[in-house]
């Protein structure tokens, strides 16, 4: 779990840094890269700024190694290859659309972990955006609050008159607080932790698009992440918590993460009432229900949704043997949902794939290690993998993602030239994108949406389809 630090948002105007490389990197590095990179690493990363006075040699040189160290220090909060340079996915993180609040610890500004003292906190909506309705926005907000006095002895009451501990409110660019907005995506809002005054307070971008759907950005989710950061969280490393710094919606209902639970519980205690700490099982016999991953790992078939993994042996003896639980019970190393997942027999090894990590993993209950998916040869527009299966006979790993699928050589350790292509040119019979895939007996198997699909890959063609939650008994 993250450390629990303080933040106030980023004082004064940003100015660029003059900085020359001293060392070749792989790709070009334009002027506005630089300038994205200094401007996001000052805001996020403590990246002091220079004395523009001093264009010495030495002050240059102690600039790049100044820069290079923050760059590390991002790379490693995303999980991205440590190499201190530029490249290009470093340079596509810092593009993303993500919470205005610094990523590392501001002990000049809240040198103790503030936290509300009176565990009753009101709030109030000083300005509500054009873009939805003034119940849609109310209802965001409430679900937003609600998630946070389920898992914790809070309790939220709305004033529409007076002070209130928590004004929610929606400003363009200079707002007052000294923290400019940036216009249309980079910035999506920013929250001040427990204190007097703005402590508390929660701004969003009204350059946005606000919305209660999946189109322009979900109120919800970012109320929710910039609340955390109201009741004293800093952001976390686990790409599945609420807590994440960039933004994401996807199509995993967003509940509090166990790092969130057990960020705001070390603060405030666990609820007087039971709180459940780790996400109710899915209805897998539900007639619309999908998976997100399966793989096969020591003669055993284990699917995977949301937190929740199913395990079935592949002995005809215990066929119908079937064993569940929540992912971190046999798979200690992972706690986020899992979104696709392969396996090599001759390396009696399964690789999980979470965003942009992965996992090897050789027997369930045990340690695994992880690596990231661009070591594949991912370009960097890909975020995560949707689902992977192995042929052993050709050698070769087939990853999908949306509309298109991937072929990686696990001899030559390469992507196959002639890749990306699209998956239903080259796999007749599937009608829409991989969920997930395993091969059993001979047969890849396919769960796209509520359906299984068996692909008989030597003649390129589907020969069964079944209904996908068949394969636990349903």
């Amino acid at each position: 779990m993250e450390l629990l630090c303080m933040w106030i948002p980023v004082l004064g105007s940003l100015m660029f840094l003059e900085i020359s490389w001293t060392r070749p990197i792989e790709q070009r590095i334009m002027p506005e890269d630089v300038k994205l990179a200094e401007v996001y690493l000052r805001s996020f990363y403590s990246l002091k700024q220079n004395d523009r006075n001093n264009q010495g040699a030495t002050r240059r040189v102690r600039s790049v190694s100044a820069m290079e160290d923050k760059i590390r220090e991002m790379q490693n909060f995303f999980g991205l290859e440590e190499t201190g340079n530029l490249d290009s996915h470093t340079l596509d993180v810092m593009r993303e659309p993500r919470c205005g609040v610094p990523d590392v610890d501001n002990f000049s500004f809240y040198p103790n972990r503030p936290k509300w003292k009176n565990h009753t906190i009101t709030y109030m909506i000083a300005k509500y955006t054009p873009d939805m309705r003034r119940e849609d926005v109310e209802k965001s907000l409430y679900l937003a609050l609600k998630m946070w006095s389920n898992a914790a002895p809070l309790r939220f009451i709305e004033v529409n008159h007076g002070k209130a501990d928590i004004v929610f409110t929606f400003a363009r660019r200079m707002h007052g607080d000294f923290s400019p907005f940036d216009g249309p995506r980079g910035v999506l809002a920013h929250a001040f932790q427990p204190g007097e005054g703005l402590g508390g307070d929660v701004h969003f971008d009204e350059d946005e698009t606000w919305t209660a759907g999946k189109q322009g950005y979900n109120l919800f989710v970012v109320a929710a992440h910039e609340l955390g950061h109201s009741l004293g969280l800093t952001h976390s490393k686990d790409p599945s918590a609420i807590m994440y710094p960039s933004y994401k919606h996807s199509k995993t209902p967003q509940t509090l993460s166990i790092d969130d639970l057990l960020g705001i519980q070390m603060l405030y205690g666990k609820p007087k009432r039971k709180v459940e700490t780790q996400p109710v099982a899915p209805k897998k016999c539900d007639p619309s229900f999908s998976f997100d991953a399966a793989a096969v790992l020591e003669n055993e078939i284990i699917f995977f949704k949301s937190w929740h993994m199913w395990i079935r042996t592949t002995r005809p003896t215990y066929w119908n043997r079937l064993k569940e639980g929540h992912i971190s019970t046999y798979l200690p190393d992972i706690t986020s949902p899992i979104d696709a997942a392969y396996d090599i027999p001759a390396k009696g090894a399964a690789y999980i794939f979470t965003g942009h990590k992965y996992w090897v993993v050789q027997q369930l209950k045990t340690r695994s290690r992880a690596g990231s998916i661009y070591e594949y040869g991912f370009p960097s527009r890909v975020r995560q993998i949707d689902a992977a299966v192995h042929v052993s006979e050709y050698g070769k790993t087939m990853f999908f993602t949306g509309d298109f699928y991937y072929r990686y050589d696990e001899n030559k350790k390469k992507m196959d030239p002639g890749f990306p292509r699209l998956i239903q040119t080259d796999w007749q019979g599937l009608q829409r994108g991989v969920d997930a895939a395993f091969k059993l007996h001979g047969s890849l198997f396919f769960l796209s949406g509520a359906k299984s699909y068996q692909y008989d890959y030597k003649q390129k063609r589907v020969v069964k389809i079944i209904a996908g939650n068949s394969w636990l008994g349903c």
